[in-house]
């Protein structure tokens, strides 16, 4: 390792390498292609800059002047691009090295002026790379090395023409470094075509996948999932938590929600601007934020200190993007807490993800509302301002406090303001909770009363007017069973004394409405009959008879009159009516010289000698023919505005005659 580099890790404390930094260390990986798998978290950037280190450097100690660029590292996610740059320029400041970065959303024009400046480090991400490539602005014929940084992330986004089209402009004699979580076959791919000879560095802290993460399914109902999400932010009360969301919708109703409920909450998702990004990054870190809503933009690249929980409110499509949530916290070895909000439609989808992760997750309600005020009693009482001492300047408040108020009087005091700047927890539903079955109703008495369907009573309507009248309960009240006309109730044999004071002597409910008691259960009459059925209105052949008329069932088998059918072939041939074809060409009969038709066929003209096809008919026109003049004569009923007019000024006429 070059002294520059030992010095920056030792100014930075690093006392221990990770396994991941170790195993690129090898000497017999030295300057060669490397396929590494590590899981997020375990100092992969490190890993990688220590990695290229000898390839850029060679036998110097420091970098010379800032030319064309030596390195490419090219990252899925502007946060992750910034973050790597970060990391590399404290490790990389002792020996010289000048950095730039170019990623979308961050003004092209700078990038172009810094990378004309010269850079010995690139860290990109795919599209703005490959713009700055076709436009010219970056040189790649003196790379050294290129890193792709979470690999499998940049091909589930799409960036695969792009990548390819940057590793076919780099030089062929270069070093290429591939880290990613995981090794699909895409990777493999990959691998394969743009690697000379790579080797695969697997770590052994892949074997135990996110050890120092402790995974939670809570069982929640299906209107439970943002209650959930603020109990389990209640219940943890982590510096740093993450809240990962499917959609943008979804993100802006829970950052919503959570501002709501008193959090500090900033919203991450690809439709804000970098400005905006960083803004909310930034607001995390320095503690002015606690609560990050996020899409699966901030899966990767995040690295917050203090991040010790994670909260799935939507699970992720695959398993593959749970391991990259999780993967934000227990970090560095940190413990961290990635919690999965599963309602009963999608606990199948829970356990598959899980399995294909590899990882066992304690399954569990979540955090109930009784849960939550026990914890935040525990750190109450725990907390270190019982244990220090009293200071001078506070000295004469105290004592005037302890002189007005008794003890108990100052501890409510305390308690309500501790609960004031703390959000309340929700209440849960019971996901056991079922509805108790329904109880026999018991020894009862029958009643009947006066008006049925035909005075309009339901069931809806003569309950409350028991109750009502009477003092009875809904329990009280048994079956209702509306007649035609009358109805009978079922009331409870305890309460029969109370249903008849309630009554009086007159065992009125209403006026109209006669109560009678009765000696046993009513019979009950059959259902309403729906009636004869109407007769058929709808289109009916020509010679089949009519259901309307007839008596009885109609037997369509015995019907004596024959339908209408398409003549068949064979009946075709067996008619006497001539056909216009080739064999009957010369047949003109009565209706006047045969037309010649396309095909040979002659069809002859139905009109009357002398009258060309198409011309005029007695009475009217045919269309395509010469319309004749004045106005046709009428035919029966028309729609036609004008015709209407016609005929009622002839029918006006007629009876001024008379």
């Amino acid at each position: 390792m070059k002294q520059a580099l030992r010095d920056a890790l030792d100014d930075r404390g690093y006392d221990k390498l990770t396994p991941v930094q170790q195993a690129v260390l090898a000497d017999e990986y030295q300057g060669k292609d490397l396929l590494v798998s590590a899981q997020t978290g375990s100092g992969k950037t490190l890993g990688f800059g220590l990695a290229i280190a000898p390839t850029l450097l060679a036998d110097a100690e420091n970098f010379a002047q800032a030319e064309a660029p030596l390195a490419l590292v090219i990252a899925p996610t502007r946060e992750l691009a910034l973050q790597v740059k970060r990391e590399l320029s404290w490790l990389f400041a002792k020996a010289g090295a000048v950095m730039a970065s170019t990623v979308g959303g961050m003004d092209m024009r700078d990038e172009r002026r810094a990378l004309a400046r010269g850079a010995h480090i690139v860290v990109a991400t795919p599209g703005r790379l490959r713009d700055h490539i076709m436009r010219g602005s970056i040189d790649l014929s003196a790379l050294r090395a290129v890193v792709l940084d979470e690999a499998d992330e940049m091909l589930d986004l799409g960036f695969r023409e792009d990548l390819e089209f940057i590793l076919g402009e780099a030089p062929a004699d270069r070093q290429t470094l591939l880290f990613s979580a995981t090794v699909p076959n895409s990777i493999a791919q990959l691998a394969q075509n743009y690697q000379q000879d790579a080797i695969r560095v697997i770590t052994k802290s892949e074997t135990t996948q996110h050890a120092d993460i402790e995974y939670i399914a809570q069982n929640v109902a299906e209107h439970d999932t943002e209650k959930a999400v603020i109990n389990t932010l209640l219940y943890y009360r982590a510096p740093n938590a993450i809240v990962f969301a499917n959609t943008r919708a979804m993100v802006n109703r829970l950052t919503t929600r959570l501002s709501n409920r008193g959090f500090q909450v900033v919203a991450l998702s690809g439709e804000l601007s970098q400005s905006e990004r960083t803004h909310a990054l930034q607001a995390m870190r320095d503690g002015r934020a606690q609560v990050c809503v996020a899409t699966d933009v901030a899966a990767r690249g995040i690295d917050l200190p203090k991040l010790d929980l994670v909260i799935h409110a939507e699970l992720p499509s695959n398993h593959e993007t749970m391991l990259h949530r999780s993967g934000r916290t227990g970090r560095a070895g940190r413990k961290g807490v990635s919690a999965l909000i599963v309602t009963k439609r999608n606990q199948k989808k829970a356990h598959r993800i899980l399995s294909w992760a590899k990882v066992k997750a304690e399954w569990t309600a979540a955090p109930s509302a009784e849960a939550v005020s026990q914890r935040e009693e525990e750190r109450m009482l725990g907390d270190a301002t019982w244990q220090t001492t009293t200071e001078e300047s506070e000295r004469e408040t105290v004592d005037k406090l302890a002189e007005a108020y008794s003890p108990e009087q100052l501890a409510a005091a305390y308690l309500r303001l501790y609960r004031s700047v703390r959000s309340a927890p929700e209440e849960l539903a019971e996901l056991d909770s079922k509805p108790a079955p329904r109880q026999d109703f018991g020894a009862s008495v029958w009643f009947a009363v006066t008006g049925g369907r035909n005075a309009g009573a339901e069931p809806r309507r003569l309950l409350p007017m028991l109750c009502k009248s009477t003092n009875l309960t809904r329990d009280d009240v048994g079956a209702i069973r509306v007649q035609q006309d009358q109805s009978f109730v079922q009331i409870k044999e305890s309460s029969v004394h109370t249903f008849l004071n309630g009554l009086g002597a007159d065992m009125t409910l209403e006026p109209g409405a006669v109560v009678s008691q009765l000696d046993k259960a009513p019979v009950l009459d059959r259902a309403p009959s729906r009636g004869p059925k109407p007769p058929f209105k709808g289109k009916r052949d020509g010679n089949a008879p009519s259901r309307a008329k007839a008596s009885g069932p109609v037997d369509w088998n015995d019907d004596p009159t024959p339908r209408k059918r398409k003549p068949k072939p064979e009946d075709r041939a067996q008619s006497t009516k001539p056909r216009w074809d080739k064999e009957r060409r010369d047949h003109d009969g009565a209706h006047g010289e045969a037309k010649r038709v396309p095909g040979g066929t002659k069809k002859p003209s139905r009109k009357p000698d002398g009258q060309k096809a198409g011309g005029q008919k007695a009475g009217g026109y045919k269309p395509g023919g010469q319309k004749p003049k004045g106005p046709p004569p009428p035919k029966g009923k028309s729609n036609s505005k004008k015709n209407r007019a016609r005929t009622a000024v002839a029918k006006a006429a007629k009876r001024s005659a008379k």
